[in-house]
C-alpha cells in the first residue's frame, strides 16, 4: 500500500491472531488443553513473557514448585485481579492456590499466602493434598499481553466486565493456550475452557456456567477429556441444548484411522446413549499467534455423525461351550 506522492509507503496492517482466526472460522471445540490441576500464584504488576518461569525467585524454590507441578501435570499460572489495582506492583503478600478436579468429579481447592519466595515451597505439598470442597469456582481470564497481544487486547476488557459482576471469583492469568481464541476464560477446577469471547458474551457465558448450564457456543472443551471427546460433547450440546457440566459422560472411544467413534451417556432429560463420529483434520500452515511469525499447522475435530447408540448387550448366561466364531463387538476404551 502506498500513500500520496512524496510520502513513505503506509505500514502494513498489524497482524492480530484472534482477528485472523475469526476471519478463517477456526473451530473452537476440541481445543482445550488436557489437565485436571492448576497452580495459581498471585503476582500483581507486569508479568514476564514466560510467566512463572521468568520470575526472579529463589532458584531452589522455583525448581521445587516446577517439579511438583510437573509430576501431576498441573499448569502453573500467575494471577492478579483485573483492572489497574492488579497491575500496581507487589503487595505485602500474595495468595497461592492449588485447584484440583478429582477422577470422582470432586472439585477441590487449597489456598495459602506468601511473602517470601520460600513460602511458595508449600505448593509442593499442596499438589498432593486432597484439598477442600465447597469453594466457589475460580474464573480465569488470560490477559498475558507480553506473551500475545490478543490476550491483552481482548482479555483485559473481558476480565474487567466479569470482575464487575463477580469480583471475588475473577482473576487475570498468564498464558492458558490457544492465543488465537482470545479472549479465553477458564473455569477451574471445573476444567471448562471458553474462547472467542467479548465482554458481553463472557458475562452471559459465565452466568450460565455458574448456574450449571454449559452451552456449545464459545465452548473450547472440558480439560478432563482428550480433544476428540471434547468435540463430541460440544456437538451434543449444540444438538440438544445446554446441559450441566456432568450431564454427559464419555463411556468409551474407538480410534478408526483419522477418526474416532465416541460413546456418550446422558442424564435425564438428555438422550441416554449416543455415538458420535469425529474426524481429525489438519489445517494448512498459517500464522497462529501474534508472536510467531512462521506459519504452523493445527488439528481440528469435525463431527461427521451423531446417532443413538444401542445399549451394550447383557452378560451371557449361556452354558459353557465353544466360543462363537462371529466377530466380537467393538471394544470401547
Amino acid at each position: 500500500m502506498t500513500g500520496p506522492p512524496g510520502e513513505p509507503p503506509a505500514a502494513p496492517p498489524r497482524f492480530l491472531c484472534a482477528d485472523a482466526a475469526r476471519a478463517r472460522g477456526d473451530t473452537l471445540a476440541g481445543t482445550a488443553p488436557y489437565g485436571s490441576r492448576w497452580v495459581l500464584v498471585e503476582h500483581p504488576g507486569g508479568w514476564p513473557a514466560d510467566g512463572f518461569d521468568g520470575l526472579p525467585l529463589d532458584p531452589a524454590t522455583k525448581a521445587l514448585v516446577f517439579a511438583a507441578a510437573q509430576a501431576v501435570r498441573a499448569r502453573i499460572l500467575l494471577v492478579r485481579r483485573p483492572g489497574r489495582a492488579g497491575r500496581r506492583g507487589p503487595r505485602a503478600y500474595g495468595r497461592w492456590a492449588v485447584l484440583r478436579h478429582d477422577d470422582s468429579g470432586a472439585l477441590r481447592q487449597r489456598w495459602g499466602t506468601w511473602r517470601r519466595d520460600e513460602d511458595l515451597a508449600a505448593i509442593a505439598a499442596a499438589v498432593d493434598d486432597p484439598g477442600e470442597t465447597g469453594h466457589p469456582p475460580v474464573v480465569l481470564v488470560c490477559a498475558h499481553g507480553v506473551h500475545d497481544t490478543c490476550c491483552a487486547v481482548r482479555g483485559r476488557p473481558v476480565g474487567r466486565a466479569l470482575a464487575e459482576r463477580w469480583p471475588d471469583l475473577v482473576w487475570e492469568c498468564t498464558h492458558v493456550g490457544g492465543d488465537r481464541f482470545a479472549a479465553n476464560v477458564v473455569v477451574a477446577p471445573d476444567g471448562v475452557y471458553y474462547g472467542g469471547l467479548d465482554a458481553t458474551a463472557a458475562v452471559a457465558v459465565v452466568a450460565e456456567h455458574l448456574a450449571d448450564r454449559v452451552h456449545a457456543g464459545h465452548l473450547r472443551g472440558y480439560t478432563t477429556l482428550p480433544p476428540p471427546q471434547q468435540a463430541a460433547v460440544a456437538a451434543l450440546l449444540a444438538r440438544f441444548g445446554p446441559a450441566g457440566r456432568y450431564d454427559y459422560a464419555v463411556t468409551g472411544s474407538v480410534r478408526e484411522g483419522d477418526g474416532w467413534r465416541v460413546r456418550v451417556s446422558g442424564r435425564p432429560p438428555h438422550p441416554p446413549l449416543l455415538e458420535v463420529g469425529v474426524l481429525a483434520r489438519r489445517a494448512p500452515p498459517r500464522r497462529l499467534t501474534c508472536r510467531g511469525a512462521q506459519p504452523s499447522t493445527a488439528l481440528s475435530y469435525e463431527v461427521v455423525s451423531l446417532h443413538a447408540a444401542a445399549p451394550a448387550p447383557p452378560p451371557s448366561t449361556s452354558p459353557p461351550g465353544p466360543k462363537p466364531t462371529s466377530p466380537p463387538p467393538d471394544a470401547f476404551t
